[in-house]
């Protein structure tokens, strides 16, 4: 906890003063434009890599920036739950599923042996079969960009959001996280290719 701590620290003596507005009105409720969707990968933060301010940015990340597909009954459904809370309470204007390089999930759904020792990963790693059977004569990154476009497509079978993308009220982007390069990659629209983010 000490490095959290000091973290916290230097927060409150350098962020804070400049954002106590910011939170201030925060703190009267949220109204984010952005449900980003990614990875609980350390090196993957969405708010850093979009230089994103308090309260910009309502953030889902799971294992692999998986969607599931929508379904109803027992369970648990967290990643759902949000998308829903996301879409239907804080009416956010875009969904972007952000994938990343060196994504140890993806991997996983190649060889599902790195995955059987560890409690839920299996199952959870299993939902992206579709993307690996699509990909198996492909290398890592095609594999990668293929799980975020299979993620937009199940976000289509959640009803209340294919509802809003029809109604011209959200829309849904698709990027790619270079952990090494900083490149992004950004899903061309009515396109299968992903397109390189100028930096300038």
């Amino acid at each position: 906890m000490d490095k959290l701590i000091a973290g916290y620290r230097n927060f409150m003596a350098s962020r804070w003063p400049e954002e106590h507005a910011r939170y201030a009105e925060l703190s009267k409720g949220q109204n984010p434009e952005y449900l980003v969707i990614a990875c609980s990968d350390s090196r993957a933060d969405p708010a850093t890599i979009f230089s994103a301010g308090p309260g910009e940015l309502f953030v889902i990340r799971n294992v692999a920036a998986i969607v599931p597909p929508y379904e109803e009954g027992g369970g648990y459904h967290g990643t759902s739950a949000a998308i829903a809370f996301a879409v239907l309470q804080l009416n956010v204007r875009y969904i972007v599923v952000m994938g990343h390089a060196q994504c140890g999930g993806v991997a996983a759904a190649r060889n599902m042996e790195t995955a059987a020792d560890t409690p839920f990963l299996g199952p959870w790693i299993k939902l992206l079969e579709p993307a690996a059977q699509k990909c198996r004569h492909h290398d890592q990154p095609d594999l990668e960009r293929e799980t975020v476009k299979l993620s937009l497509e199940r976000l289509m079978t959640f009803p209340f959001v294919a509802e809003r993308v029809k109604a011209g009220t959200l829309s849904l982007a698709g990027a790619r996280f270079g952990i090494a390069d900083g490149k992004l990659e950004v899903l061309k629209p009515g396109s299968d290719t992903f397109e390189t983010v100028s930096a300038r």
